[in-house]
């Protein structure tokens, strides 16, 4: 029988502009890069797993010959992903995003008392900042 999953290894966002998605995972959120493979894609480590950012024109593409066999894949409209923030470090990073200029779409207060908020990347994609108790973890 198979063991349980341990985690999620990695999340995959699309974008059609990567110049701007470097600039803002990796300045304004200041991830780490691991790599970046052309106009393909941008690989940043976050925490122990790894934001995958793609440009869905690329992957759409089928893997060429004597390449990596990874399927065509992409999709269409804004993706969603939540950071997974320390306890007690929403309010620095709310205002680490505003003082460069992200402006924060919302900020929820949960039934069961943990709070999050929401931004957007460049692309438009949806971003949220949560302690992990939002999903009773810790």
């Amino acid at each position: 029988m198979a063991e349980p999953f341990e985690g999620i290894l990695e999340t995959a966002l699309y974008v059609d502009d990567l110049d701007r998605a470097e600039v803002f995972y990796g300045s304004v959120l200041g991830l780490e890069k691991i790599s970046r493979g052309g106009n393909r894609h941008i690989f940043f480590r976050c925490g122990p797993g790894v934001l995958l950012i793609f440009n869905p024109a690329e992957t759409l593409q089928p893997p060429p010959a004597g390449g990596l066999q990874v399927p065509p894949h992409g999709t269409q409209g804004n993706g969603h992903m939540c950071f997974r923030v320390p306890k007690g470090q929403l309010g620095a990073w709310e205002e680490k995003l505003k003082t460069a200029g992200v402006g924060i779409e919302s900020d929820v207060l949960w039934p069961s008392g943990a709070r999050s908020f929401y931004f957007r990347d460049p692309a438009g994609n949806s971003l949220e900042c949560a302690e992990a108790s939002l999903w009773a973890i810790d």
